[in-house]
C-alpha cells in the first residue's frame, strides 16, 4: 500500500507535467518554435506512455490509480505552467518538472528496495536513467 500511495503521487505529478508539456507545445512562440514544438511533442508522447505504466503498476499492486484533475492538483508538486509561450520559461519548466519527478522516483526506489518490490525498482530505474539524460539535454539548451 505504501508504494501504491507514493506511485499515485508520482502519477499526479506526471499528469500535471504532461499537461504543461502539451501547453508548451501548443503555445510556444518565437525563433525557437521549429526547434521546441517537435521536442515538446516528443516529450509529451513519452510522458503519456509513462503515465500508463505507472497506473498499470498501481493496478498490478492491487490498488486504484488516481484519475481526476482534482486529485492531480491536490497531490502534485510539479509547478503548473499557465500561458507560457517563451522558449526559456518553457524549457526551464521542463527541467524543473523532471527534477521533481526524479526526486519523487528516488524516494519510491528507496521504499521499493526496502520492501523487495523489484517490479517498481525496474520501472523507476529505467525512468530515472532516461530523465537524467533529458535534464542534461534541456539544461544544455538553456546553457546552464
Amino acid at each position: 500500500q505504501q508504494i501504491s500511495e507514493k506511485l499515485n503521487i508520482l502519477l499526479a505529478n506526471y499528469s500535471v507535467f504532461y499537461q504543461n508539456t502539451r501547453g508548451a507545445h501548443w503555445n510556444i512562440k518565437g525563433d525557437q518554435f521549429f526547434t521546441l514544438h517537435p521536442k515538446f511533442e516528443e516529450l509529451y508522447n513519452n510522458l503519456v506512455l509513462k503515465i500508463d505504466e505507472i497506473a498499470e503498476r498501481i493496478l498490478t499492486l492491487g490498488f486504484t490509480p488516481l484519475h481526476t484533475f482534482e486529485d492531480y492538483q491536490k497531490h502534485a508538486e510539479v509547478q503548473i505552467g499557465k500561458n507560457i509561450s517563451d522558449a526559456e520559461t518553457s524549457v526551464t519548466l521542463v527541467v524543473e518538472s523532471l527534477k521533481t519527478l526524479v526526486i519523487l522516483e528516488r524516494d519510491i526506489l528507496s521504499t521499493a528496495n526496502e520492501l523487495g518490490d523489484e517490479g517498481t525498482l525496474t520501472l523507476l530505474t529505467d525512468f530515472i536513467t532516461e530523465q537524467e539524460k533529458t535534464i542534461w539535454m534541456y539544461s544544455s539548451w538553456l546553457n546552464k
